[in-house]
């Protein structure tokens, strides 16, 4: 049963209205009136070309926009869409809009979502960033059809990128993700993914909703679900990721977002986790990954200032959460000048166990264990794009690779500190 409560009156209503679906796309929203208009018409598109006779319905959920965000998503119309063009729907797609309560949230745009799939008993999902400038209509066939049509639970996207973006992903999220799962995920936390409607029935009843995950993290903890939970898992190529033109998310959320999330979910799955040892591959459709070498250039200096003065001002607090010789190893590369600095793979990932072992134990405020690992993070970073400055692709995916298996082959250290010593 939809948890219905997070529903209001009015938008039950337009629900009831459009009845059962056979697919149903959400598009969380938030002043993003730039671009939504070009990702509904792209989701109107595929869904005439791909999935011309299934029922289907876009659900906006909207975080409270100030601009006409909402707006053009009510006065969107399939006729809009069918002037000069071939394609014709052989049912009526809905297109619908709430604005949940609360302001601005990722994971209650998600839950209001999974609600409305719950109670339209959608057999195939997908959510969508609204901020996807380049979504295109192939998109959609690409995350539904092997939920529709294969019976996979979960499909995430493998998307083309720089050799210098997603390092938050590449360093930390998927090697420890793939580490700790066993599963190599290359995107754990999709920003467009497409779900069966068993699998949103089952997160739908997580008891996470009214915690700090439900609100911020959710994305990242439903491929945390189906995994633990025994779903299907699939990838599928979507192409180039756009760079948003937004100004750069803070990097402290985003830690929150991210490893503060992993680390939570860790405790909720030891079972599923502690047994298993390496990772496997994850059925993929299209390339496992491509990576691109244009020119970009990317301020190390910077990166690398944060660090020294992190691991300075933060002495005290990493002397809680770190052993003591990965405490001297950061002191003693803290000290070298930037030309010689490097923050070796095992000693950010001996870093990385030991946070976890740290949240785990809650030796200090959770929330300041996360933020403590954002300025040694930068100095990961920093070792990165030095590593990877002259590397061709091939060379920047062998070095991502080393650094997995060598997540995988500490593991072990992990589960060592998990109820015992640093």
């Amino acid at each position: 049963m939809a948890e219905e409560s997070i529903l209001t009156d009015d938008f039950l209503r337009e629900l009831i209205n459009v009845g059962e679906v056979d697919i149903l796309i959400g598009v969380p929203t938030y002043n993003d009136a730039e671009t939504v208009g070009q990702v509904l018409q792209a989701l109107r598109a595929g869904l005439l070309q791909y999935f011309p006779r299934l029922r289907a319905v876009i659900i906006n959920a909207d975080g409270g926009s100030k601009d006409a965000t909402q707006d053009l998503v009510r006065a969107a119309s399939i006729s809009d869409l069918q002037h000069g063009s071939d394609l014709r729907a052989l049912r009526t797609l809905h297109c619908i809009s709430t604005q949940y309560p609360g302001g601005a949230s990722k994971g209650t745009a998600l839950h209001t979502i999974l609600a409305a799939a719950d109670l339209l008993r959608a057999t195939g999902c997908a959510i969508i960033s609204a901020d996807s400038a380049n979504f295109q209509p192939e998109w959609v066939e690409s995350l539904l059809r092997p939920v529709c049509h294969d019976n996979f639970d979960l499909v995430t996207p493998v998307y083309r990128r720089h050799k210098f973006d997603g390092l938050l992903v590449r360093n930390l999220l998927y090697p420890m993700t793939r580490a700790i799962y066993s599963r190599r995920i290359r995107e754990p936390y999709p920003a467009e993914f497409a779900f069966s409607g068993r699998l949103a029935g089952y997160f739908l009843g997580q008891d996470i909703w009214s915690q700090d995950v439900g609100r911020a993290g959710a994305e990242f903890y439903l491929t945390i679900s189906t995994i633990a939970g025994g779903f299907r898992l699939a990838q599928s190529f979507l192409g180039t990721r756009p760079h948003s033109e937004r100004a750069a998310p803070d990097l402290v959320p985003a830690m929150r977002m991210t490893a503060g999330v992993l680390f939570w979910s860790m405790e909720q799955n030891f079972s599923a986790w502690s047994a298993s040892m390496g990772s496997q591959p994850v059925p993929t459709i299209g390339p496992e990954h491509e990576i691109s070498l244009e020119p970009l250039r990317v301020s190390r200096k910077r990166l690398h200032q944060m660090f020294v003065r992190g691991v300075a001002e933060l002495a005290p607090v990493l002397k809680t959460i770190l052993s003591a010789q990965t405490l001297s190893e950061l002191e003693q590369a803290a000290a070298v000048p930037e030309e010689e600095f490097c923050y070796s793979n095992e000693s950010w990932v001996r870093t990385v166990y030991e946070f976890a072992a740290a949240y785990h134990k809650t030796v200090i405020s959770r929330d300041h264990i996360v933020q403590a690992l954002v300025p040694l993070y930068r100095g990961r970073a920093h070792t990165f794009l030095v590593e990877n400055r002259d590397a061709s692709a091939d060379e920047v995916e062998s070095n991502i690779e080393t650094l997995c298996l060598t997540f995988e082959r500490m593991k072990p250290n992990l589960l060592g500190m998990w109820d015992g010593g640093k």
